[in-house]
């Protein structure tokens, strides 16, 4: 098994779901001791990122000044109304990738896995792929 998904589902509109341990355990089932994980997110209201996660301030943080930065208020043409969540998506991306070393994913001491919620509540895919090597 070298690729799949899982799913992530979130409790309010904007918000980091941590899926460090979702991340770690394919790596586990993969049973790959050297290679690369790539992670995608296939909605276009939502992302993934590589940041703080031992402070839930830093999170807080982040959406707050993602909020600052992309005002609900601002008269957007999009139909649906949540062109806000699809710029906030474009900052964060819609893929990340670890180095796989010694059968465990290779982040700095503080660093977490986050998948980015901006439209939600909603349950959400995260596409995964290992890469041995």
């Amino acid at each position: 098994m070298c690729s799949g998904f899982f799913t992530v589902s979130t409790n309010s509109n904007m918000e980091f779901v941590d899926i460090t341990e979702q991340a770690q355990k394919v790596v586990k089932a993969a049973e790959t001791a050297e290679g690369l994980l790539c992670l995608f997110c296939p909605h276009t209201t939502a992302g993934l990122t590589i940041n703080e996660g031992c402070d839930p301030a830093v999170q807080r943080d982040m959406l707050g000044l993602f909020r600052k930065m992309i005002p609900q208020s601002y008269p957007c043409r999009h139909a649906e109304g949540n062109s806000p969540s699809h710029m906030m998506a474009t900052l964060t991306g819609s893929s990340v990738t670890m180095i796989i070393a010694s059968g465990e994913l290779r982040l700095g001491t503080w660093q977490h896995v986050f998948f980015c919620e901006y439209d939600g509540p909603k349950s959400r895919k995260v596409f995964w792929k290992v890469l041995p090597g």
